[in-house]
């Protein structure tokens, strides 16, 4: 079947809809197989989104494996003025999150490749449900690209589940020079908040 980090999913498409539902917005949102929890909103996700404050009004945000968009789709809804840049290795993902991006009127998400992300962008914040499974050494690499293009003041929140290694991943930022703090614990999962020393 294969897994929803690849660029060109296996699995046959079966498209589907969820509800992502929160205080201050309602979207119905495309998914289908090949792709991040195409099924229900990951608890993960929705932990993230309901427990986070406001994303900074205006400049360049960051969504971080968006999958179909809820995150990126939240950001956006939440800070109208900022561009949030949806990244994702999966292509079947980021076609997505342009549908229902388009769908909810949200014109500032680009949904684009990892790889295509100028090299000259630099994030205010960057929200993420970060692809654990790839294994840490891509994990670590990953973090490592992307936390390193936040802003002088910019933050990032990473939610992990305790169980997937939440607390190692936040020695490991720590050992790297991050300031990593735990910013939130619900349900076995951590929101870990990363800022620049």
């Amino acid at each position: 079947m294969g897994h929803y980090f690849q660029e060109q999913p296996q699995a046959a498409s079966r498209p589907g809809a969820v509800d992502l539902i929160l205080p201050d917005l309602h979207l119905k949102l495309e998914t289908d197989r090949g792709v991040f929890s195409p099924d229900r909103i990951d608890l993960g996700t929705r932990i993230l989104l309901e427990t986070l404050p406001p994303p900074p009004q205006e400049g360049d945000l960051l969504d971080l494996g968006c999958g179909y968009g809820p995150i990126a789709l939240t950001m956006a809804a939440r800070a109208p003025q900022a561009t949030v840049w949806a990244v994702d290795v999966n292509r079947r993902s980021l076609e997505l999150t342009e549908r229902n991006a388009q769908a909810a009127r949200l014109y500032k998400v680009r949904p684009v490749h990892v790889d295509e992300v100028p090299a000259d962008v630099r994030f205010r914040a960057i929200w993420s449900n970060p692809a654990i499974r790839i294994g840490k050494p891509a994990l670590h690499a990953m973090l490592t690209r992307w936390l390193s293009r936040l802003t002088g003041d910019g933050v990032a929140y990473l939610v992990v589940q305790k169980h997937l290694g939440s607390d190692s991943l936040q020695r490991w930022l720590a050992e790297q020079g991050w300031q990593a703090t735990r910013a939130a614990s619900r349900a076995a999962y951590r929101i870990l908040k990363v800022t620049r020393p």
